[in-house]
């Protein structure tokens, strides 16, 4: 990044990112008629041009490394950072099986004839322009640009500024597979400004922009969504529970547990709080707090939980409700499945909630009941993400209801619009 680049004044700012969102714009309007057969090819090409040039990007991600350690930045953020071999496999291999999902852009369901004679139903199309402001994981740019270049929209980038080196360089990649398909450049763009007035001016953009998803933490989340003139899909964060109910099997509620608290206890649908009905607390809570203390986790709780377990430390207020995005977790003793609802509803964050129990009523009815983007009987939280749904990838999980409400896949960055076949009818 240029000493020019990085001092600009507003004025040149705002012309930069208004210009790349109208390129954009004009980008997504050939994008609708893109044939499916052409997008896989630009996703399959850039695959294999990632592991062409990983010096390339190797020797651009070394310096937002470098920068990162100067910083001081932790040894978690730089691993985010990084762009090593395992990440660009993983990388290639999310092009290599987005590019083998079905296209859901033209597709036509709901077909209906109306008494009037006309023949009505509804296609699907792509969204537009898709805004995107990210943190720390330059892998994000091809995912992000994969996903959205499938389902027909155009994307406009907005990375964080410890990452505008790698992001350029894979921008760029993608760029020139794009021109190579003959299809237009300005279909991925990466703001390559990093003042944060780009990301003020880039979410004034209402005439060229369709929808902004922010991906990152809780403070980036809640100042895209009250600066933003755009649509937002907003994950503050996932404050996910279980609720182990009176009838539970005890073993598969503490394998459920654990994994959901343990296996990635860093990402959003891990666990942060355990329920327990009052009639198993006694048979339950011991040995499946053993096993969490022995897997390093802190566990604080309610009164009757650290008289049951004496390691389980008394719960601050703000523990409740509390992203711990760590090994640490709150319990809690309700005396029912209400109970347990009410405490979702007032801590929860419409992430993930699970339920684990051996009675039928009790699972159906906290699957209508409670509202979150995943509800789950008898399954660790974990399995809320794109790819464990079949969805193959997915661009974030929503916890907005409008348009979209958890994992974003293919049909998640499209919308329907409605169409009518007539043979000469009017309306009386």
């Amino acid at each position: 990044m240029s000493r020019e680049k990085s001092a600009m004044d507003n004025s040149q700012i705002n012309a930069i990112v208004t210009e790349m969102a109208r390129q954009a714009r004009l980008a997504s309007r050939k994008l609708v008629a893109l044939p499916t057969e052409v997008k896989n090819t630009v996703l399959l090409k850039t695959a294999n041009v990632l592991m062409e040039q990983r010096d390339f990007i190797a020797e651009q991600n070394e310096l937002d490394l470098e920068a990162g350690r100067k910083k001081g930045l932790s040894a978690a953020m730089l691993d985010r950072l990084s762009l090593n071999d395992r990440v660009i496999a993983s990388m290639v291999e999310g092009l290599q099986e987005v590019a083998a999902l079905p296209d859901p852009v033209g597709g036509i369901d709901d077909m209906k004839r109306r008494p009037s004679g006309i023949l009505v139903g509804r296609m699907r199309v792509p969204l537009g322009v898709v805004g995107m402001i990210y943190e720390s994981r330059p892998n994000v740019t091809i995912d992000a640009a994969a996903l959205c270049l499938k389902a027909g929209n155009a994307v406009l980038l907005r990375g964080g500024s410890e990452a505008i080196h790698s992001n350029l360089a894979l921008a760029k990649l993608l760029q020139d597979v794009l021109e190579s398909e003959n299809v237009d450049s300005a279909s991925v763009q990466v703001i390559p400004v990093i003042d944060r007035q780009a990301v003020n001016v880039m979410l004034a953009q209402e005439e060229y922009i369709d929808l902004v998803i922010p991906r990152g933490g809780e403070s980036l989340i809640r100042f895209v969504a009250e600066t933003s003139r755009i649509p937002v899909l907003k994950h503050y964060k996932g404050v996910c529970h279980a609720f182990i109910d009176s009838d539970a099997d005890i073993n598969a509620a503490i394998r459920i547990v654990m994994n959901g608290k343990t296996q990635r206890p860093g990402v959003c649908n891990a666990l942060e709080g355990m329920l327990v009905h009052r009639d198993i607390a006694e048979r339950f809570l011991p040995p499946a707090a053993e096993k969490l203390i022995n897997a390093g986790v802190k566990l604080s709780g309610c009164e009757r939980s650290c008289a049951i377990v004496p390691e389980i430390r008394p719960a601050a207020d703000d523990d409740w409700g509390r992203e711990f995005l760590g090994l640490a977790m709150v319990v809690k003793v309700v005396d029912d499945m209400d109970g347990a609802m009410r405490y979702i509803a007032q801590y929860g964050s419409q992430h993930t909630e699970v339920i684990v129990t051996n009675s039928y009523s009790n699972g159906q009815r906290f699957l209508r009941e409670v509202d979150a983007s995943a509800v789950m009987i008898n399954a660790s939280s974990r399995f809320n993400d794109g790819g464990q749904f079949g969805l193959g990838a997915e661009i974030g999980i929503s916890t907005t209801k409008l348009h979209a409400y958890g994992p974003m896949g293919l049909e998640e960055l499209t919308t329907r619009k409605f169409i009518v076949y007539g043979e000469g009818e009017v309306r009386s």
